[in-house]
């Protein structure tokens, strides 16, 4: 079986989910708040050994004309980063209105203000390897 590691990137604060072993559902992990890019890649590195993960997806943060800005230029480097030595494959996701979206639904939840801070970015991890997992389970279904 294939886990899978949904990563939220930020420059602050990076939101982590992981699917299940059959890969059907992503449950959300803390979040990170790594002091620095290599902290971020360590802490990851070790997600990836814990969880067994093959494949990690990470938001593509897209403007929304589909152009790629200064922070879709991060999260591709950074990908790039977590892929070095092969251990692990890295996708790309676009990621448009993920983090409204999640805002959107832990508001729905009747979460504060504050408690929504500390959760969007782990609820936009979730909906980003969601939507893979979703699509994933999609093309293998038409395949067969």
């Amino acid at each position: 079986m294939t886990r899978y590691l949904g990563i939220d990137f930020g420059t602050r604060r990076i939101g982590v989910a992981v699917s299940d072993e059959l890969g059907l559902t992503a449950q959300p992990l803390p979040s990170l708040e790594p002091s620095s890019e290599e902290e971020a890649i360590r802490a990851i590195r070790g997600l990836i050994e814990q969880y067994g993960v093959l494949e990690v997806v990470v938001g593509l943060p897209k403007n929304m004309n589909g152009s790629l800005g200064p922070a879709a230029e991060q999260a591709l480097a950074f990908a790039r980063r977590l892929e070095e030595g092969g251990a692990v494959k890295a996708t790309m996701w676009d990621e448009r209105l993920t983090s409204r979206a999640a805002e959107r639904l832990l508001i729905e939840a009747d979460l504060s203000r504050a408690k929504r801070k500390r959760h969007v970015d782990q609820m936009a991890a979730v909906l980003i390897l969601q939507g893979f997992l979703d699509r994933y389970h999609r093309q293998q279904e038409r395949s067969l």
